[in-house]
């Protein structure tokens, strides 16, 4: 019998047992394993030993067929569970075959296995031996198969007894009550791949390791079988399997979304005291061995620690077993769950206490790291000392360890030279700051945060007042309507008991407040543009929201609130101005308050994160809830003859890129009564708000941040957790300088720049204003075109014509009403906090570049944004600080970027009339501001020295502006240190000269030059660009070719700026942007040779690395892991009550690297590295001469006061960067991750191109003479 068939029929027939048996509460009757474990029972815990069954008695009144089958059965479910202990070869897919799935009778056609009907014939497969018969072989007697199964079964089974018998001996011999991990006697899992040669000798045993290795995949349709030559199951040359992040990933068990799914559904069962559904959905994962694999030893310490909460041993027993059934190995919080039980329990026996110690032991844990490595929720480190010290009085736990410092030798002296280093102090008292705090945990614990709109300053009219009113009373409606309708689908699933796998809503549909479900959908309503948006959009948007507002209460309904509050308590002895100074850093003082408060439970939060399949999932429930009751009156605005309720939103289809996507769009009607009512409150999720007191620092890559609200160190894409389980790998002290200045960045207080905030937001009610960048009301979007697609009076080319307008029409609406809300949403966030000291918590990407976690509000943002932020600290100008300011006034403006600094403050004391008379009469004088690159930035500094030139003593006057120093190109700064070029150096200003270079002049002379020479040669195109080459026209090109743009996006680059010259032939684009970048490029590569040569080797490295198997990773100077997340793209198809929605998931690292997605962003991540490791070397350094520091990547800001010492120190951090041996560094890393053996000599195409990578890592680019310390001279490096 084939492999195929053996498969059919082990599905078909289990499936029957599945249907026909109970689901049990208890490991003995678990589904596959009900035969086992009939050995007898040590008081306390079970010894056990595995016992196949025998084979059932043949009925001789019965069909023959039945018996055999059933026999058959009982064979191949021993024969797979001793499979899957032993080896478990890698399977080379090479033959895809096609059985057709006949339905019947009584039995599911859908998602379930079925075998092949006799007499069916079957495609033979090229991997391996298939049946080549017709009928008529295929329906020969089952016996002789059967027999040479059984017979080699009997053989490995009875070897198998005796090893297990005379362990099960030993065992009893030495102890009478026994603590036994199950499996440590009975068998060994071994990792490790058997060669091809042993796969063929035994073709038997590995095709049988096939089946239980490998999942059928079934459709309703003919299936498609993956089968594979008994001789190539061996991994093969060349072949794809995971490796590095790839490999932790699997040890963890969380690549893919399922297991993930199954930890959140049993976390979730458990919150909402739902047991039996917990405990039923483990063990209908257990009991089916392709499920199975879905289960981690998380998934079984979830279950054990809720029935330690219960004092059920006798259930924690079982999981034990599970645990051991399914080929797993209980970790310290496996152990710790029982330690628990135990001690909660007042029936609990010392023998057991020690006996479980004894196998933790065993196991190579101990004691310690249970306190080391385990999150308490509660009281369970208490409960767990205290049955420690029952057996062992002197016990104590282990003390925190020391604040290890970080060993790199660009932070050896910010760690070690700390004698004159004083903590900067806030101008707060402890009372005030712990008055601070309180408000903030308010904040958080509600979740969500209602502010006045800036529109609410406009005065109300009737129909305004009877919009809202009418608003009003339909959100009265919607809410019943949507409560009733919640509730019921919540019960219609609570019912239902679903046999399939895919993941019941129902509790995530429990973990709130009826409330709350109801607010987060109103919530997503009163958000959805009037346009609408997509399904999928909406979806993670209201699912996004259920699990932030989940998470929070799981951290309140435990007692870390209270513990939370007196930690922060003391560290605010730290920050505040009536406390005595200290020399150390926040990170560290926290860790020492944690260590001191160790009781209770652990203030860092180990909650698994919801995959992003299920946060859709979840979203289109409560999307079709909204959909499906939202109703409204079709006669609310004007008459109509027939009454009736109409939805208020409807579910379409449009179409994205060739794509047909879902979307929820409103009814107009809905949205004229919203555009009318202009309503006045506005409702954000708590996160989005500034902090009001001072962050937590950043102490591991789990603990920073917010109070409540769950904040990842490393942004990402929700469900990329590679990164994340990177960082939690790292040592502590390895990542100590880069918490460091995250810490550094957050605790910058800021505040609100009012006399300009009341500017903006008259402009802002007033129509706005495009010139200033501030967007006009949807009142003035052009009207949308209305025409009938049926009118015949319009002709083909007329039709075609008014729907490109109407396209276009929609869009700018569209757009303009994203623009409006951006800017309404910062305003009135702002005009909220205007009396406030606030604080933006930050976190970073991927590669180390730092963000604000506030998403809208923050120093990141537009011209408009900056402007009306000010340092919440004020420091006097000093001598030269006035003089900063109008510098930086100048830099502002876009005026004399070629100039020197002398002649930037010549040109600003020239101009002080307009500067005075702008800060003076800013809508009503002579508008010179308005005029600039940055107006409302210019504005800001104008009113700044004004106030500052018209003090008493400009050098006392206390200033909290914010002053800025630019990198010039900074990308190619990075390029040009890295390769020693000493042209490359001169053309971003790191060689010092008098007057600043413009590299992006430099370029377009060096192309203008290449133009005249082809004009001369009767160039056509040469000639018609003459007088159009200009800085402007190659700047954005120039500016991105170093972060990986390619000829063709440089070319749509070219063509928008030709486009925006009104006197160039539009008839000359297309050619003369073609022309134009291919001789930027050249210029670049004449003027940057090591820059060249260096991305050169940097991307053709990452596309050997990919093409490998793997994902580029490297580590960054200051020690922070890096990995790129591309991977080739795969869709998961959801089936919502609307539509099959289909979620593109691109960062699973079971699917191959995405290899032109890591080679080309190879280059542009690599630099941003760097600079994101020179901007945190300098924060770190201006921390410890006192700084006040903020930076937007490149763009490094300060006082006036302080500029000259920031730039010292950022010229000097820049230099000790470009010290190290970089490129050495990376190539040595690269080698050791991806080529750590010799290649073998087999000259085959997988030799070929191992070979080549490694000569290619190992060949780093040559440098030129460029010498670095030069850059401490350099005035323009920043500027």
């Amino acid at each position: 019998m084939s492999v195929l068939r053996i498969s059919a029929v082990l599905r078909r027939l289990s499936g029957r047992m599945e249907r026909s048996s109970a689901l049990p509460l208890t490991a003995d009757s678990c589904g596959v394993c009900f035969r086992l474990r009939r050995s007898e029972r040590i008081t306390g815990w079970t010894s056990h030993r595995r016992q196949y069954s025998a084979i059932p008695k043949k009925n001789n009144g019965s069909t023959e067929r039945h018996w055999e089958r059933s026999h058959l059965l009982d064979v191949l479910e021993a024969r797979i569970q001793q499979l899957q202990s032993e080896v478990l070869l890698d399977i080379k897919h090479s033959k895809v075959e096609f059985l057709k799935m006949p339905h019947r009778e009584n039995e599911p056609s859908a998602g379930k296995s079925q075998k092949v009907q006799p007499g069916e014939k079957v495609k033979p497969s090229k991997a391996g031996k298939s049946s080549k018969k017709g009928s008529a072989t295929e329906s020969l007697s089952s016996k002789t198969h059967t027999s040479r199964w059984i017979q080699k079964l009997d053989g490995e089974k009875s070897n198998r007894t005796r090893k297990q018998s005379s362990l099960q001996k030993n065992v009893h011999n030495t102890e009478a009550v026994s603590w036994m991990f199950p499996g440590t006697s009975v068998k060994t899992i071994s990792s490790t791949k058997r060669s091809k040669a042993a796969a063929k000798q035994e073709p038997t045993k590995t095709a049988a390791s096939a089946v239980s290795s490998s999942e059928l995949k079934v459709s309703k349709s003919p299936v498609m079988v993956e089968t594979a030559a008994p001789g190539e199951l061996s991994l093969a040359e060349g072949e794809w399997s995971p490796d590095g992040c790839e490999k932790l990933l699997e040890e963890k068990n969380v690549g893919h979304n399922a297991p993930l799914n199954v930890c959140c559904y049993l976390e979730a069962c458990v919150f909402i005291g739902d047991v039996e559904r917990a405990q039923r959905y483990l063990l209908l994962h257990h009991r089916n061995l392709p499920k199975r694999k879905l289960l981690s030893v998380s998934s079984y310490n979830i279950m054990m620690r809720m029935w330690a909460k219960k004092m059920s041993l006798h259930q924690i027993q079982q999981l034990f077993i599970l645990l051991e059934e399914a080929g797993l190995k209980p970790d310290v919080a496996s152990y710790c769950a029982a330690l628990e039980c135990m001690g909660r329990s007042p029936m609990r026996s010392k023998q057991v206490i020690k006996s479980c110690l004894q196998q933790m032991k065993k196991d190579g844990l101990c004691v310690d790291d249970v306190f080391r490595q385990c999150v308490f929720r509660q009281d369970e480190r208490e409960v767990v000392l205290k049955v420690v010290q029952e057996v062992q009085p002197d016990y104590e736990p282990p003390a925190a360890a020391e604040n290890l410092q970080c060993s790199l030798s660009l932070v050896k002296d910010f760690y070690t030279q700390r004698e004159d280093f004083k903590c900067p102090k806030l101008d707060f008292d402890q009372a005030d700051l712990h008055g601070r705090f309180r408000r903030q945990l308010t904040v958080e614990q509600a979740n969500t945060i209602t502010i006045d709109s800036v529109e609410a300053i406009k005065p109300v009219t009737e129909k305004m007042t009877q919009m809202r009113k009418l608003l009003a009373e339909q959100h009265s409606h919607w809410q019943r309507a949507l409560l009733q309708a919640l509730r019921d689908t919540r019960l219609s699933l609570g019912k239902s008991r679903r046999k399939n796998w895919k993941t019941d809503l129902y509790p995530f549909l429990c973990v709130l407040r009826d409330e709350d479900y109801i607010s987060i959908m109103l919530q997503g309503l009163a958000n959805l543009p009037p346009s609408g948006d997509t399904l999928v959009n909406m979806a993670k948007e209201l699912g996004t929201r259920v699990h932030n507002l989940y998470c929070t209460q799981r951290k309140c309904h435990s007692q870390m609130v209270e513990k939370l509050s007196h930690i922060y308590d003391s560290y605010a002895e730290l920050l505040a101005k009536d406390t005595k100074s200290s020399n150390v850093l926040p990170r560290e003082h926290w860790n020492k308050l944690e260590a001191e408060r160790s009781a209770g439970p652990s203030l860092q939060s180990n909650d698994e994160p919801w995959p992003h399949v299920l946060v859709v999932q979840l979203g289109s429930l409560l999307v079709d809830l909204l959909v499906r009751e939202l109703k409204i009156q079709n006669n609310l605005l004007k008459p109509v003859k027939e009454k009736k309720l109409i939805p208020a939103l409807y579910h379409m289809y449009t179409f994205r890129s060739s794509r047909q996507v879902g979307f929820i769009k409103p009814h107009p009607i809905l949205v004229q009564i919203q555009l009318e009512a202009r309503e006045t409150k506005l409702t954000f999720d708590s996160y989005v708000m500034p902090m009001l007191c001072p962050p937590i620092p950043w102490t591991s890559p789990k603990s920073g941040a917010y109070l409540l609200t769950h904040t990842n160190l490393m942004r990402t894409v929700r469900g990329a957790i590679q990164h994340q389980l990177l960082l939690e790998k790292c040592r502590n002290e390895d990542l100590n300088a880069v918490l460091d200045s995250l810490n550094q960045l957050s605790n910058c207080a800021w505040r609100i720049n009012k006399p300009l905030l009341d500017i903006i937001i008259s402009i802002f009610n007033d129509q706005g204003s495009k010139k200033l960048d501030i967007p006009p009301p949807l009142s003035e979007a052009p009207e949308i075109p209305r025409f009938n697609p049926c009118d015949l009076s319009f002709t083909h080319q007329e039709k075609a014509r008014l729907k490109q307008e109407v396209l276009k029409a929609k869009k700018t609406f569209r757009e303009m009403h994203s623009l409006r809300m951006d800017a309404l949403y910062k305003l009135s966030i702002a005009n909220h906090i205007r009396d406030e000291v606030f604080w933006f918590p930050h976190n970073m990407d991927f590669r180390g570049r730092t963000y604000p976690c506030p998403p809208y509000f923050n120093h990141l943002g537009s011209d408009m944004t900056r402007a009306i932020l000010l340092f919440a600290e004020g420091k006097p100008l000093g001598p030269k600080g006035l003089d900063w300011l109008k510098i930086h006034l100048v830099n502002l403006t876009g005026l004399k970027k070629q100039s020197s600094l002398a002649g930037r403050l010549e040109y600003a004391n020239s101009i002080m009339e307009d500067v005075l008379d702008s800060a003076d009469n800013p809508l009503t004088g002579r508008k010179w501001w308005m005029d600039a690159d940055e107006p409302w930035q210019t504005l800001a500094c104008c009113m700044e020295i004004a106030n500052a030139s018209r003090s008493p003593d400009h050098i006392k006057f206390i200033s909290h502006f914010p002053v800025h120093q630019d990198g010039s190109c900074n990308g190619l700064q990075h390029y040009a240190a890295l390769g020693r070029d000493v042209i490359g150096a001169t053309s971003v200003n790191l060689m010092p000269c008098e007057l600043p270079q413009d590299v992006y002049s430099g370029v377009a002379h060096q192309v203008e030059k290449f133009r005249a020479r082809d004009a001369s040669n009767g160039l056509k195109i040469a000639k018609a660009l003459e007088g159009f080459i200009n800085r402007k026209v190659v700047k954005q090109t120039v500016m991105t070719v170093v972060y990986g743009v390619t000829r063709y996006g440089g070319r749509l680059q070219i063509e928008k700026r030709l486009k925006e010259i009104n006197d160039f032939p539009k008839e000359h684009v297309w050619d003369a942007s073609h022309y134009l970048v291919h001789q930027v490029f050249s210029s670049l590569k004449e003027m940057f040779t090591g820059t060249r040569e260096i991305q050169d080797w940097l991307t053709e490295s990452a596309r050997l690395i990919a093409k490998s198997g793997s994902a580029v990773a490297w580590v960054t100077p200051l020690g922070l892991p890096v990995v790129q997340p591309y991977h080739r793209s795969r869709n998961q198809v959801l089936k919502s009550n609307m539509q099959l929605v289909a979620v593109q998931i691109n960062h699973d690292v079971h699917e191959r690297p995405d290899t032109v997605k890591q080679k080309n962003a190879f280059p542009p991540n690599f630099i941003h590295s760097l600079d994101s490791t020179h901007m945190m070397l300098t924060a770190l350094y201006c921390y410890s001469a006192g700084l006040t520091f903020v930076s937007v990547h490149d763009c490094y800001w300060t006082h006036a006061l302080t500029v000259d010492t920031m730039n010292k120190v950022c010229r000097e951090q820049f230099v000790s960067l470009h010290s190290q041996p970089i490129l050495q560094d990376l190539s040595k890393f690269l080698l050791q991750k991806y080529c750590p053996n010799p290649v073998d000599e087999t000259k085959n195409k997988r030799f070929l191109e191992l070979s080549r990578m490694k000569q290619l890592l190992a060949k780093v680019p040559k440098t030129g003479d460029f010498d670095l310390q030069r850059v401490k001279e350099s005035t323009y490096f920043f500027s």
